[in-house]
């Protein structure tokens, strides 16, 4: 049982690798030092202000280069089942080196992506980006709560204000 769901997740990295690599113009940016409290506090500040401008209730969660908790905050009003589909998002985009949007684009083709489903870690939802510093990436942002282009959105603006 166990060599199966060894097997599974082989054959889903290399089928999710290959598809993202058939898309991709260069590889991932590496892993670099984590993103700090200072770091992750401007990035939450940006999140929250683009969501407060659009009046969405949302979570949003920042983690580390090595997928460790840094921020979560959930914003009043916020369903609390968000809470961990940010979370899901966040760790999806740090532990992948992309954005989740690269899975949701995926199962969308259908056919061999479907295995993404079963990629453990990955999140089929737009939401999730890595934060990138100085070419590596020290962290990332999920949001979830409202539509996922309008997580994305939150998330973005989180980590321009970090430039």
């Amino acid at each position: 049982m166990r060599m199966n769901r060894i097997l599974s997740l082989v054959v889903g990295s290399v089928v999710l690798f290959a598809a993202a690599s058939a898309n991709a113009q260069a590889p991932p940016p590496a892993y670099g030092p984590p993103i700090s409290l200072a770091q992750a506090k401007k990035v939450m500040a940006g999140a929250e202000a683009e969501a407060m401008k659009n009046k969405w209730n949302v979570v949003i969660t920042i983690l580390d280069s090595g997928g460790n908790l840094v921020m979560v905050q959930r914003l009043d009003g916020a369903q609390f089942g968000s809470v961990e589909v940010a979370r899901e998002k966040a760790y999806s985009a740090v532990a992948f080196r992309r954005p989740t949007k690269v899975f949701e684009e995926g199962i969308e083709k259908g056919g061999v992506n479907l295995r993404i489903l079963r990629l453990p870690g990955a999140s089929p939802l737009e939401g999730g980006l890595p934060i990138v510093a100085d070419g590596k990436i020290i962290g990332s942002i999920g949001v979830s709560g409202v539509l996922a282009t309008q997580d994305a959105q939150v998330g973005r603006a989180g980590i321009e204000s970090l430039k």
